[in-house]
């Protein structure tokens, strides 16, 4: 059995590990005496770090942020700090099930297995509210399905993507990507551009319908920005991703789809938060220039030559064939 490192991000989450922490221990303090647990505080305003020092003190290993500055860099304080075979993300809104591990250790008797996540359900009830998801392009917008699983349960599924909230994935490797990517701070999109860079450097994303965790849903970035500013990360993110992705003609018309389908109406309906958010994209050319000419360096060193048009065509053949139950 492989160890595992849990890396937990905290903003102000101390109603949150009054709830639902003590649960989470148990189950992971279960996995055997080599289990990490990695509390990384990202400058909480409230007495989390205190809570946890009183009641969990010797048995976690706390990492305090003097500033606040997102899910991206906390985590990699996190990824940094691991030093088991495995590192299981954990945010903490979320509630494990008893055997949530002892479902995912398979994937990893697979060589180019990357990382695997379970069926996301609700806090209150059983509805799915994460399971896995496919890509498809709309143009050259790249978009993930709606959520599915397999009829199937013995078939491997793979997912576009791993949430960020409750994914198991192989240290050696999440550390040789470099983790998450900090430009996407302080949250949204970072989870999926990560799993798109390790589908491209020839490793897979799993999905394990079996599995299953309970999430009270947003608490983890309610109160954070006002909605406004959420939506324009949101979408500053998203045009992150996809000229760290696309290529060539592909990108240059992405762009042209952009322009055309998210800035104008953005400018001519007085709902500015697109055209602010392809602003501020346009704001970091050359840090993205910077990561994408790296990310070039690194599938020379890994021997990839995988772009993201051929993930989407992989995840699709693998899924060819299969009894695909949509949600």
């Amino acid at each position: 059995m492989k160890s595992i490192s849990v890396v937990i991000p905290n903003f102000n989450g101390r109603h949150l590990f009054e709830k639902y922490f003590e649960t989470n221990y148990k189950i992971l303090k279960g996995l055997g005496p080599e289990v990490q647990i990695i509390v990384v505080d990202d400058a909480s305003t409230d007495d989390s770090v205190a809570y946890l020092e009183q009641h969990y003190g010797d048995n976690i290993t706390i990492i305090r942020k003097e500033k606040n500055s997102g899910f991206a860099n906390t985590c990699n304080l996190g990824i940094r700090k691991a030093g088991n075979d495995l590192i299981f993300l954990l945010n903490t809104d979320v509630t494990l099930e008893e055997g949530y591990f002892e479902k995912l250790y398979k994937y990893f008797e697979l060589e180019d297995t990357f990382g695997v996540m379970g069926r996301i359900i609700g806090m209150e009830d059983d509805n799915i509210l994460d399971a896995a998801r496919s890509p498809k392009i709309l143009g050259r917008k790249i978009k993930p399905s709606n959520f599915f699983y397999l009829q199937d349960s013995d078939t491997l599924t793979p997912t576009f993507y791993l949430s960020g909230a409750i994914a198991l994935m192989d240290t050696r490797k999440l550390k040789a990507i470099n983790g998450f990517n900090e430009m996407f701070n302080p949250y949204y999109g970072e989870d999926q551009e990560m799993s798109i860079r390790a589908w491209r450097l020839g490793w897979k994303c799993y999905y394990e319908h079996n599995a299953v965790c309970r999430h009270e849903v947003s608490a983890t970035t309610k109160g954070h920005k006002d909605a406004y500013s959420v939506k324009r990360i949101y979408f500053r993110n998203r045009y992150y991703m996809h000229h760290l992705h696309l290529h060539g003609l592909d990108l240059n018309l992405y762009h042209l789809q952009v322009i055309l389908s998210d800035v104008l109406p953005s400018l001519l309906t007085f709902q500015f938060y697109k055209a602010e958010a392809y602003l501020d994209f346009l704001r970091n050319m050359n840090e993205l220039k910077m990561r994408k000419r790296a990310f070039k360096r690194q599938m020379k060193v890994h021997k990839s030559n995988i772009g993201i048009i051929d993930v989407i065509e992989n995840i699709q053949y693998m899924l060819k064939y299969k009894q695909v139950v949509k949600l």
